[in-house]
């Protein structure tokens, strides 16, 4: 849990409560929207943002569509307030899978050291070497072409209805989680060095506390400032790496997705439709850059270092 002290550094930054502002804002939207979604899905109601028009395509923004209509007449700002669901979804489930993978790895093979650390090394170094953009194309062509076996087909489907995703959303997250644990893995590793030569480790070892307590109990607390760190700006990457997928045609496809909307609006762009793309775009750096914003700031909140 984030200290008193360091909310106070916290709050003392503009920039940073903005950013926050703004982060919650999509939150609050996006958790509205997969509700929404759900509920009409569950009533057999098309949802406002699915609605077409075929008499009004391509409108311009308008006050009865603030940022205009798409091909076959949807409107913009519907899809583009319903992408955020399908954005912060790739973006938590991804960086939850990348932080428990990163700091699990990390803290065993800084504590242990030995064959364990030069496992885990050989590890994030492999990954490390993979083009990720073609590792998360490879896994979204996998499940969203249904290259499974039965058994884990059943398996996906059976996430899929969980977390309420397409084969291709779902193919975006683990692909996301599987290569974006490397950096933290890195910090922890080191961190985990550092800490288990301290006194109180020392101590806990004299007492006969276990191994796995001691990582656990004492080592990880005192790390999570970092996974903090790492979670918020992690999150900013995964959105675009679905965004950039997603425009390439292997992620979200049954859902409003900025990716999605960039792609179609880029074909139609020679023709001076440009709101869809620029709508899309901005709901996106928006996000990012708040992201981004924020997790620099708690980083400089939550380093012991910065308060020296």
């Amino acid at each position: 849990m984030m200290s008193s002290m360091a909310w106070r550094k916290l709050k003392k930054s503009r920039t940073a409560m903005i950013s926050l502002s703004i982060v919650l804002a999509y939150l609050f939207i996006g958790i509205g929207c997969e509700v929404y979604t759900v509920f009409c899905e569950a009533h057999n109601i098309t949802p406002l943002f699915a609605l077409t028009d075929e008499t009004n395509c391509y409108a311009p923004p308008s006050p009865a569509h603030w940022c205009g209509t798409d091909y076959q007449g949807r409107d913009v700002l519907a899809r583009a307030v319903a992408g955020i669901a399908s954005a912060l979804k790739v973006g938590f489930v991804a960086s939850v899978i990348a932080s428990v993978i990163g700091v699990c790895l990390g803290a065993f093979a800084g504590y242990f050291g030995g064959r364990t650390d030069d496992w885990v090394v050989w590890l994030y170094s492999t990954f490390a070497a993979m083009p990720t953009a073609l590792f998360i194309l490879a896994f979204a062509l996998l499940f969203s072409r249904n290259f499974l076996a039965p058994e884990l087909l059943l398996v996906v489907r059976g996430a899929g209805k969980l977390l309420h995703a397409d084969p291709g959303a779902l193919a975006v997250y683990l692909a996301i989680g599987l290569t974006g644990w490397i950096t933290l893995c890195r910090v922890v590793r080191g961190e985990t060095m550092r800490l288990k030569n301290m006194g109180y480790i020392q101590a806990a070892k004299v007492a006969g506390v276990g191994d796995v307590t001691i990582i656990f109990r004492h080592i990880l607390p005192n790390v999570f400032h970092l996974v903090i760190i790492y979670f918020t700006l992690s999150f900013a990457s995964a959105i675009m790496l679905e965004v950039i997928v997603s425009y390439l045609g292997f992620g979200v496809q049954s859902t409003p997705s900025w990716g999605l909307m960039i792609s179609d609006g880029q074909e139609r762009l020679w023709r001076g439709v440009w709101w869809e793309l620029a709508t899309a775009t901005g709901f996106l750096f928006v996000l990012v850059l708040a992201l981004n914003l924020l997790g620099d700031a708690l980083r400089d909140a939550l380093d012991p270092r910065s308060a020296k």
